[in-house]
């Protein structure tokens, strides 16, 4: 699995020859002078990239880290450009019964740990029942990240996300 990702990333330079256009394991958007970030995947990175320009445009240091390619997970990767953030969202499209998070969540924590990179982090599950994640949504979880780094502290990791009614 390892050799796996020089694979993906040959064939993404492959394709990058054909069309122009770059694909690596994950997509850094507004990352590198981020002080806080969201992880997530697919479409919802989208939404996040609008939230992320209206930020910056209010003075807020928002990024964006958009998984591509989910296995071989890109761990050391992704916490080599995370370390730097000060808090940091993962969203998950799904709960997990384990009760410490969702897969991305998992996977996210689990490599910024092996690769010592120390940043407070909460997960979102959102899209429950097919809900719709608006911008508004989004928003909330920067201004989230933005309390977590004026308190230190994080009361509870794991949370969701356009709920009709806030889960306990």
């Amino acid at each position: 699995m390892k050799n796996a990702k020089q694979v993906v990333l040959d064939v993404a330079k492959d394709f990058e020859k054909m069309t122009g256009r770059n694909y690596g394991l994950f997509e850094e958007y507004k990352l590198e002078d981020a002080e806080v970030a969201i992880v997530c995947m697919n479409s919802t990175a989208g939404t996040t990239k609008f939230v992320v320009d209206n930020l910056r445009e209010k003075g807020v240091k928002a990024g964006l880290l958009k998984v591509r390619v989910y296995r071989p997970f890109p761990g050391e990767e992704i916490a080599k450009a995370l370390s730097h953030v000060k808090a940091l969202a993962i969203l998950d499209r799904a709960d997990s019964l384990n009760a410490v998070g969702g897969a991305l969540f998992q996977d996210v924590t689990s490599a910024m740990y092996v690769e010592n990179k120390h940043v407070p982090a909460v997960n979102y599950v959102y899209g429950i029942g097919g809900r719709d994640t608006k911008a508004e949504d989004i928003e909330s979880v920067y201004t989230d990240l933005l309390e977590i780094v004026e308190t230190n502290k994080i009361e509870n990791p794991y949370r969701y996300l356009g709920l009709r009614k806030e889960a306990k």
